[in-house]
């Protein structure tokens, strides 16, 4: 051991495990750092941010350099313990277990100090690792160069000859646990949670789901007298009401209440020439899309047409964004309840009420999907036919009893949640 060679071969190897250490942890801090962060750093001028970000962005250049180190380093180790052990245990032992000695020690050695050790500390400081590496692996790159070139040209030809189908980076469903995990770790609290879930969603929503149905649409005919016009404005206490010629089905344009009061004080008997042409929207178009057209043209509210021309509802700048912010009521708005808890698992559910979020409200894991969307609609679909007061039926571990009821529609139930059956 006192050889100077050996003591040489040693320092060597202790030097090689750091080496190894050091590309270990390069490479788990980097795999591990968060993008977003690193691409805020760079936003706010950080100069290794902006280093560390093009290396992030060529990832393939980066991981190639730390691969061909790290393999490098882990050899000539290799090699090395091999050449050290059987110099100090020549004429103790004979080369084979000496060998088999090297390959032990060096082996537990790479995996303790090379690898578990340096990956765990980079796991839990990423950011700090790659500020403190992103030079030198900058100039690794550089060294590394003609051999990193080389393995992308033969990545290109393996991609070629397997062709997988590319991953996106990151899914919808991934984002929302990133949300939900923000959220539950006080990074963002409950309202922007929830501000970031509807924007993320806001996308998947048609303007079908969002749109007054015809029914409750309140609108008057062209050629109603100005005053029988004020007076629907009045009793809606609506900013704008569509026009129509001979029923609901042939809107002919919307007219704004300002237009109509301002014409009635001055004594005007007619409202034709207020009246603005209306845009026509599908209800299977997705809100997003209807919310630029309604920007683009300036206008607050359209209507939506079915797949023959007919008038399904309307929908207006509010109700879209409504998804995004929540309920939006003025000092002239009444606040509709759609569902009241009146006892344990017993809710009293408003026909009108959304379908899903009655199910989300109540507790209840709808796995089917239905044709209705609101609570009226779905009862009528599951009794097939417009059920009277006083009627009722059962669904899984629902009792629903029809409260109230027109010849048109379901008006109100009462939801009793009962406790869930095994499927045996």
């Amino acid at each position: 051991m006192d050889d100077p060679t050996n003591i040489g071969l040693l320092v060597a190897l202790i030097v090689l495990v750091l080496l190894s250490a050091f590309f270990s942890s390069a490479e788990t801090a980097f795999t591990s750092l968060s993008r977003v962060r690193l691409h805020t750093l760079e936003a706010n001028g950080v100069k290794w941010a902006k280093r560390a970000g093009k290396m992030v962005d060529s990832y393939d250049k980066l991981i190639t350099t730390i691969l061909i180190g790290n393999n490098l380093v882990n050899i000539v180790a290799s090699s090395l313990a091999t050449i050290f052990f059987v110099s100090v245990l020549k004429g103790v032992t004979s080369d084979n277990i000496s060998v088999t000695i090297s390959t032990i020690v060096m082996t537990v050695a790479v995996l303790i100090f090379g690898e578990i050790t340096p990956k765990t500390l980079a796991k839990e400081h990423p950011e700090g690792m790659a500020r403190a590496f992103c030079g030198i692996l900058w100039l690794l790159e550089i060294i590394f160069f003609p051999l990193t070139f080389i393995f992308s040209l033969w990545k290109k030809l393996i991609l070629k000859i397997f062709k997988f189908k590319k991953a996106p980076a990151i899914t919808e469903d991934e984002l929302l646990t990133y949300v939900e995990t923000a959220e539950n770790e006080g990074e963002i609290d409950e309202h922007e949670s929830e501000l970031i879930r509807s924007a993320i969603e806001f996308e998947d929503l048609d303007v079908g789901d969002v749109m007054i149905h015809r029914v409750g649409v309140a609108a008057v005919p062209e050629d109603a007298s100005l005053e029988t016009v004020v007076k629907v404005f009045a009793e809606n206490g609506y900013s704008r009401l569509p026009v129509y010629s001979g029923t609901i089905d042939t809107v002919v344009g919307i007219i704004h209440e300002k237009d109509i009061f301002g014409a009635y004080i001055e004594g005007a008997t007619d409202f034709k020439k207020f009246i603005q042409e209306a845009v026509c929207l599908s209800a299977n178009m997705k809100i997003s899309a209807a919310l630029r057209m309604m920007q683009k043209n300036k206008i607050h509210m359209a209507i939506v047409v079915d797949e023959y021309g007919g008038t399904s509802g309307i929908v207006t700048m509010e109700d879209i964004l409504e998804e995004l912010v929540g309920e939006i009521y003025d000092e002239h708005d009444e606040v509709e309840e759609f569902i009241k808890k009146t006892g344990d698992g017993v809710f009293v559910v408003n026909g009108n009420a959304p379908l899903l979020d009655v199910f989300d409200y109540i507790g209840f894991d709808a796995r089917e999907e239905f044709e209705s969307s609101s609570i009226g609609g779905w009862v009528t679909e599951q009794m097939e036919k417009i059920p009277l007061s006083g009627e009722s039926f059962d669904y899984k571990n629902l009792h629903i009893d029809v409260t109230r009821s027109t010849p048109k529609r379901v008006a109100e139930v009462r939801i009793t949640v009962g406790p869930i059956e095994d499927d045996d």
